[in-house]
């Protein structure tokens, strides 16, 4: 690792992670559960084995093919890889409504953190791959030291309070 006075100009502020692309073992199926519990819809399904799914307005958010891996096994633990997709809501009450379609689906959660700046809802694809479902609070509420150093946390969510929240099926 590079000295932090050594280190690379950072990029712009304004850089995103566009989207993620996946491959997968069973294309209905994964297209089944993106398009379930994170609320994605189909874009565009191709015939060679992929389908690219989308939140609003956007091109894609999460891509899925089979090209390599159709049939295969999850990779096994103890492996790199990726360790988990994030898809951000935009509000509490957003991912309130993303918990409450996890429960429908009847889907267990890995875990749920309050990290002071976000609040996220972990959980697996049916390829085994990890899963984060969260909202950031507002910059203003971060928890800092007495510094002003960003000093988040690890601390479990109030599910119950959070389900509260959801918006009522449509």
């Amino acid at each position: 690792m590079l000295p932090v006075s050594s280190a690379p100009k950072p990029t712009s502020p304004g850089l995103r992670i566009g989207h993620v692309h996946l491959r997968v073992s069973d294309l209905d199926r994964s297209i089944a559960r993106s398009s379930g519990v994170p609320g994605l819809v189909v874009l565009q399904r191709m015939p060679s084995g992929a389908a690219f799914l989308r939140a609003g307005g956007y091109h894609h958010h999460l891509g899925l093919n089979t090209w390599d891996s159709l049939g295969a096994a999850p990779p096994p633990a103890g492996h790199t890889g990726l360790y988990h997709s994030a898809f951000l809501y935009p509000t509490r009450a957003d991912l309130a409504d993303a918990y409450r379609r996890v429960l429908e689906a009847g889907l267990k959660l890995d875990g749920h953190a309050d990290h002071g700046v976000s609040e996220a809802l972990y959980l697996r694809d049916p390829d085994q791959n990890g899963v984060e479902l969260y909202w950031d609070k507002p910059k203003d509420a971060w928890p800092v030291d007495d510094n002003g150093t960003l000093a988040m946390f690890n601390r479990p969510i109030d599910l119950q309070a959070l389900l509260a929240e959801a918006p009522a099926a449509a």
